[in-house]
C-alpha cells in the first residue's frame, strides 16, 4: 500500500469512503462538503492510502487558528479519517494517521486536535483527551428575558463580513484569555456565512450564528466581550420563544449565559470530548500564552515514539507570560507525549500520575499545574 496526496479527481472516491464510514450525506450536504474540501486538496491537506488504484483510507488536515491562554497559533484539525470496511484491522488507520501527523508538522502546525470515533488508535499515536465541546439545553423563554436595558446595535452578517469576523474572533478570544476555541480562515467563513439556513448577526464586540432545528433553535456560536452585547445576542435568540420552546447552544464551560439566566437550578449540558496532541513540542510551548503571574523552571524527560525528535530531556522556562523549551539534562519527572499534551491543555498532574502518563519526582507538580492551568473548550465540530 502507498500513501499519496489526494486531489480533486479523487473526491468521488473519498466521498464513497466517507459514506461507508459515517453514513450517506444529503445532496445539499455533499455539495457543501465539496466546496469546503476542494481547496484543501490543492494545499496538500488531504492524504490517502491506496492499494493499486483503490482508495483504502483517508485523512484531512483542516487549517485552523487555536487560542491558548488568549494567544493564537496554527492548529491542524485532523478530520475525515476513514478506512474502507473491507480493509479494517490491517493497520491502515495507523498508517494514514502517521502520515497525517508528519503532514501537520510539514504545514507548520505545532499542535493538532481531532474528534475521535474511537480512542485507542489516536491515543497510541500520541493524541490524548483534553477538552470538551459542551451543548446546553436552555428554555427559550428565559433567554428572552436577558436582553439589556439599553439597546445594542446588531446587524445581519454575510460572506462580505468574513474578514471582519475573523478579526473580531481574534480580539474576543485574546481578551478572554481563552483556551481551546478555534477560528476558520476567511475563505471558509465566506462559505459558511453564505448558508441561507443560518441566521448570523454581528455587533461591535460579539456575534451569533443560529438556525432552526425542527421546532427548536440551535446556536452554533455566540461570543461576546461585554455584558450588554451578551444580553443582546442571547435576547435576540430568545425572541423566538413564542414558537421554539428550547434552545440547544454550544457554550464555554463557564459561559456567561449560565449566570445571566434568572432561573438556574439544574444544568442540562451534554459534552463531546476532543483529543489534542503536541506535534512540535518546542514550537507549541513557545506559541502558547501563560499567566504573567507564573514563573517556573522545570526539567523533564519526554518520550514520543511516533515523533522521536520530540523525545529526550528538556527544560521548561516560563516567565512574563512567555514560555520556552530548551534541551535539558534530566533530573525531573518523566512524561509521555500523551501526558505532556494533556498537561498543556490543563489536565492536572495528579490525574496524569494516576493514569501513568507522568512519573518520577513529584516536586514540580504544583509548578506544572500553575503553568498550564486551563479549562479548554471548543465551540465548533469538524
Amino acid at each position: 500500500m502507498d500513501i499519496r496526496d489526494l486531489g480533486v479527481d479523487d473526491l468521488d472516491a473519498v466521498l464513497d469512503n466517507r459514506k461507508r464510514a459515517f453514513g450517506p450525506l444529503s445532496a445539499g450536504d455533499a455539495a457543501m462538503w465539496r466546496r469546503m474540501v476542494t481547496p484543501l486538496a490543492a494545499q496538500g491537506r488531504y492524504l490517502g492510502v491506496v492499494d493499486g488504484a483503490r482508495l483504502v483510507a483517508t485523512a484531512r488536515i483542516n487549517p485552523y487558528t487555536q487560542w491558548w491562554h488568549g494567544r493564537p497559533q496554527p492548529m491542524g484539525g485532523v478530520a475525515g479519517v476513514t478506512v474502507a470496511p473491507e480493509d479494517r484491522g490491517r493497520g491502515v488507520g495507523r498508517l494514514v494517521m502517521g502520515a497525517a501527523l508528519e503532514r501537520c508538522a510539514d504545514l507548520g502546525n505545532a499542535v493538532s486536535v481531532l474528534y475521535p470515533a474511537t480512542t485507542p488508535l489516536y491515543r497510541s499515536m500520541g493524541w490524548e483527551h483534553a477538552g470538551t465541546r459542551s451543548i446546553a439545553t436552555l428554555p427559550t423563554e428565559l433567554l428572552r428575558t436577558v436582553a439589556p436595558g439599553d439597546p445594542v446595535k446588531l446587524r445581519r452578517m454575510g460572506p462580505a463580513d468574513a474578514d471582519d469576523l475573523v478579526a473580531l474572533i481574534g480580539r474576543l478570544h485574546a481578551a478572554a484569555r481563552a483556551c481551546g476555541p478555534l477560528c476558520y480562515d476567511a475563505d471558509t467563513w465566506r462559505v459558511w456565512l453564505a448558508d441561507d439556513d443560518d441566521f448570523c448577526y454581528l455587533a461591535d464586540d460579539g456575534y451569533v450564528i443560529y438556525r432552526w432545528s425542527g421546532g427548536d433553535i440551535e446556536v452554533d456560536n455566540l461570543v461576546a466581550a461585554s455584558e450588554a452585547t451578551a444580553r443582546a445576542l442571547w435576547g435576540l435568540v430568545g425572541t423566538s420563544s413564542s414558537v421554539a420552546k428550547r434552545v440547544t447552544a454550544t457554550i464555554a464551560p463557564d459561559d456567561p449565559v449560565l449566570w445571566l439566566l434568572r432561573e438556574r437550578s439544574t444544568d442540562v449540558v451534554a459534552s463531546t470530548r476532543w483529543m489534542f496532541r503536541l506535534v512540535d513540542v518546542a514550537g507549541a510551548i513557545a506559541r502558547r500564552g501563560y499567566s504573567p503571574a507564573v514563573t517556573a523552571s522545570v526539567p523533564f524527560e519526554l518520550t514520543d515514539p511516533a515523533r522521536p525528535s520530540n523525545s529526550g530531556p528538556w527544560r521548561l522556562e516560563v516567565a512574563a507570560g512567555a514560555g520556552a523549551l530548551t534541551p535539558g539534562s534530566g533530573g525531573g519527572p518523566a512524561l509521555t507525549i500523551n501526558g505532556l499534551s494533556a498537561l498543556y491543555a490543563g489536565v492536572p498532574a495528579a490525574t496524569l500520575r494516576m493514569s501513568g502518563a507522568l512519573t518520577g519526582p513529584a516536586g514540580f507538580d504544583d509548578a506544572l499545574d500553575a503553568v498550564f492551568a486551563a479549562k479548554p473548550y471548543l465551540l465548533d465540530y469538524f
